[in-house]
């Protein structure tokens, strides 16, 4: 019996006239007999709550701001209507601020013997996995004097998936691509690795691009044209540790790397080229192998969602091994990582060598669009100040990618909106170089 019951009782007994508190037990029970009769009788035919049978259905993934919709079907073995308040609680990340109440309370009639569904509706702040918690479910009799309350465990589990907000950057990636591979009536001449044609010569040519065998049985000099190589194989490294945490705006690098790793391999699976991916920090966080196209960023997004950062210093020796492990032959390695000097110069300069002598590396790092702002800004002390400051931090970052550019590794710093398309483009610019 909940404490409404109670409440009701003493508030019906407290309305009663002053007269009638004499101290006479047989005429307080006169006069409330009828009352008491009521709430016991209430309290009978409110539907028992530990026999009801609960079971869910509905969305099991959900992209990062979008809406996920879990049914849950109560149903009523008792032979009285279920008259009730259910609460559906999830984790708090699970709504929008100040949305909770509303989202997670209904009201439900059941007829006896029948079953009716409630639709939950999240709209997660977070990425990751959202369990159910547990149901509550209040049941009332006709007169609402008394309830009977109970606990049911429902279990289900949305898996938030990243949102790929860059994946709008795609068909422009993609005609750039259709472009070196000839598929376009854009010929681009001289580039790539895998012989393309025979075409007659035109001034501009490279002179080493000249077939003598094919020249010498035609009247015209013919050249060879080329195109990108295919199949080439692509490593992707997210570093999950400390750095990875830092927020830019309302999100941490973490999820802006993903974003960045998403359209390159969108574009890179579009090319023919495999891409894996290594989620690494002193351990090895997610790890996607041999993949087909088709699979690939279902696989991916599904690898990515329970990655959060991990606040340790990212092992770089254990990275390195690791990624020379999951990559035995030469293949094109994007490190998704800070440009933080000490980090660079301690961890991964020292290791750097043993993955350029048998790779292609390509490092992003993701750059805080309020250090340019506070470069630029001037008025007063306090900002000429600050302006020193991101001017001491911008130059520190250029000296950290020299360093990297001078070991041979392409380097990409650009901001969470800007990442994605300048990583894609970095892309697009080693294999038109015949890089890849």
């Amino acid at each position: 019996m909940a404490l409404t019951g109670r409440a009701a009782l003493l508030a019906a007994l407290g309305s009663l006239p002053v007269g009638i508190w004499e101290p006479s037990w047989a005429g307080i029970l006169a006069v409330n007999a009828p009352l008491a009769v009521a709430c016991a009788c209430d309290f009978a035919l409110a539907a028992p709550v530990r026999r009801l049978g609960l079971a869910r259905s509905g969305d099991t993934s959900a992209r990062l701001g979008e809406a996920a919709d879990v049914t849950l079907t109560v149903t009523n073995p008792s032979g009285r209507p279920l008259r009730a308040h259910v609460r559906d609680a999830w984790p708090p990340s699970s709504w929008q601020p100040g949305t909770e109440v509303e989202a997670s309370r209904h009201q439900l009639t059941v007829p006896a013997g029948e079953r009716r569904r409630l639709t939950t509706r999240l709209r997660p702040t977070r990425r990751g996995d959202r369990q159910a918690d547990r149901v509550t479910i209040r049941s009332y009799g006709p007169l609402r004097l008394f309830s009977r309350q109970g606990t049911h465990r429902a279990p289900w589990t949305v898996r938030v998936l990243p949102p790929f907000t860059s994946r709008k950057h795609l068909p422009s990636k993609l005609a750039r691509l259709r472009e070196l591979d000839g598929r376009t009536s854009v010929l681009t001449r001289g580039e790539g690795t895998e012989f393309d044609s025979l075409r007659e010569y035109v001034p501009g040519d490279d002179t080493r691009s000249i077939d003598w065998r094919a020249t010498a049985r035609q009247t015209s000099v013919a050249v060879r044209t080329w195109r990108p190589e295919r199949d080439r194989h692509i490593l992707v490294v997210l570093d999950t540790g400390r750095t990875s945490a830092g927020r830019v705006g309302d999100a941490p690098r973490l999820d802006a790397s993903m974003d960045a790793a998403l359209l390159l391999a969108a574009l890179a699976s579009r090319a023919g080229d495999r891409v894996d991916l290594l989620a690494y920090d002193r351990r090895v966080r997610a790890l996607v192998q041999g993949r087909t196209a088709k699979d690939l960023l279902p696989s991916l997004v599904n690898a990515m969602a329970p990655l959060e950062p991990e606040l340790v210093e990212t092992n770089a020796r254990g990275l390195t091994a690791t990624a020379l492990r999951t990559a035995p032959r030469r293949s094109l390695i994007v490190l998704l990582t800070s440009l933080d000097a000490a980090p660079i110069e301690e961890g991964l300069l020292p290791v750097l060598p043993q993955l350029t002598q048998r790779h292609t590396v390509l490092l992003a790092s993701v750059a805080d669009p309020h250090i340019a702002r506070m470069a630029r800004a001037r008025g007063n002390t306090d900002a000429v100040y600050e302006a020193a400051a991101a001017a001491q931090a911008q130059t520190e970052r250029h000296r950290t990618a020299d360093q990297l550019r001078h070991h041979g590794v392409t380097v990409v710093d650009a901001t969470p909106d800007d990442l994605a398309p300048a990583l894609a483009d970095a892309y697009l610019a080693l294999k038109a170089a015949g890089r890849l």
